[in-house]
């Protein structure tokens, strides 16, 4: 504890994260979201990301995968609730007492599930389109490269588009909130829980972290049994959608909502810079 240099390490109050976290008005920032959009790629246009192809695996059966069918409108939306996702982080004390390298750790490790977490909160859905890979024939006809080993110098070795199965634990995920009714709050606490990740590598405070997010599963408990009494379940299906959050991957999230954003750019370098301002 003492290693971490927390100013809030001991003495906090129960309540601490409770306050600290509902405190967030979760207004947007349009000049940073804007400048998120500035970065939008000439190569990323709809029609660009529907002449996409798949995978197919060593048996032979073609591995599903899908782009946003309005790529345009969905990471406009999902871009809006990054903003507010950094903003909700930045307005967190607690946060702002750790270490800047925890900092970055929980940012690189909690953003993408925080992310999934407002698009429940804001009810923002997608469609998406699947895509098919090109048969033998059509390789030979036009061209393409029959492995992507054999892909000429410059050309994405990265299969376009995303798993159909991780499209679809996104979708679970969403329905599963939508069908609980997470309030505000309790949005909140789960905010809290997910940030707050002690299970990270190279962290100073790990043992200060581990303890935010305890407190965060108590004030969920306690505010579900406080006003949700007649649901004894409720807490159980919230955790439960936690589990489902841990299990989607960052890489997935980024590809979907914010690849025909920034195109190739490292996403981890436009959150630094959108939350140090660099």
């Amino acid at each position: 504890m003492e290693s971490c240099r927390c100013r809030g390490a001991s003495g906090r109050s129960n309540n601490s994260i409770l306050y600290s976290i509902l405190k967030n008005d979760g207004a947007e920032e349009p000049r940073a979201l804007q400048h998120l959009l500035q970065k939008t790629p000439s190569s990323c246009a709809p029609s660009a990301l529907l002449d996409l192809h798949t995978q197919a695996c060593s048996c032979g059966s073609t591995r599903r995968r899908g782009v946003l069918r309005s790529p345009q409108v969905t990471c406009k939306a999902a871009s809006a609730v990054l903003v507010k996702t950094l903003r909700f982080v930045k307005n967190v004390p607690c946060f702002r007492e750790l270490p800047e390298d925890d900092q970055l750790l929980l940012i690189r490790s909690g953003w993408a599930p925080l992310l999934v977490l407002g698009l429940a909160q804001d009810r923002v859905d997608f469609e998406t389109t699947e895509t098919v890979e090109p048969s033998m024939l059509q390789r030979i006809l036009t061209g393409l490269p029959h492995r992507q080993s054999e892909a000429q110098p410059g050309q994405s070795r990265t299969a376009p588009g995303v798993s159909v199965v991780d499209i679809d634990a996104i979708r679970a995920f969403l329905k599963k909130c939508w069908s609980v009714d997470i309030s505000t709050k309790e949005y909140a606490y789960l905010k809290g829980a997910v940030l707050f990740n002690p299970d990270l590598q190279g962290l100073r405070c790990q043992h200060y972290i581990q303890s935010l997010r305890r407190e965060a599963h108590e004030a969920l408990n306690e505010h579900v049994r406080l006003v949700q009494r007649e649901d004894t379940t409720r807490f159980a299906k919230l955790l439960i959608a936690l589990s489902m959050l841990r299990a989607i991957s960052p890489p997935v999230v980024a590809q979907l909502f914010f690849r025909p954003v920034i195109g190739t750019v490292n996403i981890e370098e436009v959150l630094m810079e959108m939350f140090y301002g660099k």
